[in-house]
């Protein structure tokens, strides 16, 4: 995205282009312009005025005369901030020339302030000018206020502050400059859980806005690269983007570390870019983009504050727990290189669910990470069965949300494969999975509310949409309200009772959980379940509230088929109702008619065609009346391709066409495909676009189809 592709009219806004940019590229921007005019005030309000002298330190961000911008930790004892009144904020600090950023406090001076409470984590930002001319002969000065507004307490580790000597005296060890980062300071870098940022812009009316703000994370969470380049996740917060709107606009920053065992400064000031696109992205979990700084030039300054901090046993930042860390990014990159390869899976755990539901705990047993899947997807995995020569391909839902760090899937016993997994493996053995697939996901920042129905072990997909609707709500701080219906036949067959009213408790209201038993001998109304039979139009229109919701089914294949005609009936739209179908028996769908393709479906051939398997140097003749799939053509020919459900649902047959094109007769396979792949295990032959099923207008030859086999 380029700026210059930003209108520069932005006199009617209460931000300025460069926030409006990132404001546009996360979605936002509409919502915002209301946001912005609520809360940008041009005064402090009493809380405010209150909050301030508490304070024993303060942030501040400065621009010195060379254009830099420089962070700053100033502290000194309680009262040394107040409000006389709520255009200005009194500061009450000498000079120091030891500082860099001082040199950007002078009368007439941008400035910004954070007042930010760590054992409360209560912050307040405000930007204004600096006027010392009013103080005359007296100490520090005032803040004129411009902006000022609250900040959400995410990401900020609780912390005590004690004074270990009169803040009135500065430390005796002289700042140490340089250009570059030394070790000393890139170890302060990478052990930090937070920093202070300062950025700025000259407004398009030439008023310059300083802001400082915190950022926070695990510890570890800035990476310092070979070069002392700072990448930084950037999470979710109250999209402002006050900083990354200044990055955008004007790309220089300022950033403080402080050590807060020792009192330790690190000052930097150099460039900084935001990055909007890049793998990292999405393989760092809780990150929704990056931004880099290099430094230029680097302070630091030992025992720079009088103050000494210790860390509460419970401070930790929930929010932060909710982020990920560069070792886990750079292994799920490293997977994703991997993802249609075959690795090696150990079982860490296995667990009982249900009577009849078992889950398996895997993680990699290579040196890669997790390939990072959708809530709703499923594993293929392989094992050789006892007594087989060649390894049996399976698929198995995935039961826990992408945030989970982890893959596990819950079986049920109903099969050969499924028994062996009861019967045989157990923690520590290995087996052999590939990347997760599936079109069967949700959105879980979708406004509209969410009912997700389950049957039987068909709970697996929407547990684990469940657990990333509750996952993303918390890291957001908005949950997607959500209505949980389950139905089993027995108290003693249904899953994941304990687990699915933790969400619920964790949601807070956000998520109702609806228990549906067809057998309620041994289990009591009311607690072990709401409501006994099965679940039909008349039960779901006592149990939801009116509204529109986006539907979300799976289990077998009449439960399923049974709900969507009743939500077709009721006239919920085709695209509201989204399915998961197991195996061959896909949901007979009846699309909207807005939502019918512009071009019909590929029919199949109907003359006999020839098929190459290229791979396999095989060559075989397709014929419509006894052929079958390409799949069974290819099995008749001595090929063994890979494939589980045999109804285009899961795609593990996925195969790339090199000539020709396919067709699906019936209904389109529920997993999508581009036009250079088929699905061997439903597809056949297409017949040429013409109707005319001959190669090259040669009625002597049909056309040819060529896969990747």
């Amino acid at each position: 995205m380029d700026i210059a592709t930003i209108s520069a009219d932005t006199t009617s806004s209460p931000w300025h282009a460069g926030e409006l940019a990132m404001q546009r590229a996360a979605g936002v921007e509409q919502r915002m312009d209301g946001v912005g005019r609520r809360n940008l005030r041009d005064h402090l309000i009493e809380q405010h005025r209150q909050f301030y002298p508490q304070l024993p330190f303060v942030v501040l961000g400065a621009v010195d005369p060379s254009g830099d911008v420089w962070a700053t930790v100033r502290a000194h004892r309680p009262g040394f901030l107040h409000a006389p009144d709520t255009k200005h904020l009194h500061v009450a600090l000498d000079r120091d020339p030891d500082d860099p950023a001082d040199a950007g406090m002078n009368d007439g001076a941008a400035l910004a302030l954070l007042g930010i409470e760590l054992p409360t984590r209560r912050r307040n930002r405000l930007n204004g000018a600096v006027q010392r001319a009013a103080q005359g002969d007296g100490v520090g000065f005032d803040l004129l206020v411009e902006h000022s507004y609250g900040n959400c307490p995410q990401y900020i580790f609780q912390r005590d502050a004690q004074f270990v000597r009169d803040p009135e005296l500065r430390s005796e060890i002289a700042p140490v400059v340089s250009d570059r980062l030394d070790e000393r300071a890139r170890a302060i870098v990478e052990r930090a859980d937070s920093f202070y940022v300062a950025t700025y812009v000259d407004r398009e009316d030439g008023h310059r806005q300083v802001d400082v703000s915190h950022r926070g994370g695990k510890a570890g969470f800035v990476r310092v690269d070979e070069h002392g380049v700072f990448t930084v996740p950037d999470f979710a917060g109250n999209l402002f983007f006050n900083t990354l709107g200044n990055i955008f606009a004007n790309p220089r920053a300022g950033l403080v570390f402080v050590d807060y065992a020792s009192g330790d400064l690190l000052q930097l000031t150099g460039s900084a870019e935001v990055v909007l696109d890049s793998p990292e992205i999405a393989a760092f979990q809780g990150a929704e983009r990056l931004w880099r700084f290099t430094p230029q030039r680097v302070v630091f300054r030992a025992g720079a504050l009088p103050l000494r901090w210790t860390s509460r046993a419970s401070g930790a930042s929930a929010n932060s727990a909710l982020t990920g860390d560069w070792s886990e990014a750079a292994e799920r990159i490293k997977a994703q290189a991997l993802a249609n390869a075959w690795r090696p899976f150990t079982i860490e755990r296995i667990a009982d669910e249900s009577r009849t539901i078992r889950s398996f705990y895997l993680q990699p047993a290579d040196d890669a990470g997790l390939v990072r899947h959708a809530a709703g997807q499923h594993l293929p995995i392989r094992v050789t069965l006892p007594g087989d020569t060649k390894p049996t391909l399976r698929t198995y839902t995935l039961s826990v949300a992408p945030s989970d760090g982890q893959y596990r899937i819950s079986v049920k016993r109903e099969g050969r494969v499924s028994s062996f997994l009861h019967d045989t493996l157990k923690a520590g053995d290995r087996i052999e999975a590939r990347a997760p697939a599936g079109e069967f996901t949700i959105d879980a920042h979708a406004t509209r509310p969410a009912v997700l129905l389950a049957a039987g072990v068909g709970v697996t997909p929407v547990l684990a949409m469940l657990r990333h609707i509750v996952y993303e709500g918390l890291r957001t701080r908005r949950i997607r309200p959500t209505w949980f219906i389950y139905a089993a036949h027995t108290k003693a067959e249904r899953a994941f009772d304990e687990e699915l009213q933790a969400l619920v408790r964790a949601a807070g209201g956000a998520v109702k959980l609806f228990n549906v038993l067809s057998d309620s001998t041994d289990a009591l109304a009311g607690r072990d379940y709401q409501a006994s039979g099965r679940i039909d139009m008349g039960m779901l229109s006592e149990v939801l509230p009116f509204n529109d919701y986006d539907f979300y089914l799976c289990g077998p294949g009449g439960f399923m088929q049974s709900i969507y005609d009743g939500l077709r009936g009721l006239n919920i739209a085709d695209s509201r109702i989204h399915a998961e179908a197991f195996g061959p028996a896909a949901l007979k769908r009846q699309p909207d008619a807005a939502a019918q393709p512009s071009t019909p479906p590929r029919a199949a051939a109907t003359v006999d065609v020839p098929v190459r398997f290229a791979r396999s140097s095989k060559d075989a003749q397709w014929t419509p009346q006894t052929s079958g799939t390409l799949l069974e053509l290819a099995e008749a020919n001595g090929l063994a391709p890979e494939f589980s459900c045999r109804g285009g649902s899961c795609g593990t047959c996925r195969t790339r066409i090199l000539k020709g094109a396919v067709a699906y007769p019936g209904q389109p396979p529920a997993t999508a495909v581009s036009e250079n792949e088929a699905l061997i295990c439903c597809a056949v032959p297409a017949a040429p676009d013409d109707g005319n099923d001959s190669n090259d207008g040669d009625a002597g030859a049909a056309v040819t189809l060529v896969l990747d086999l």
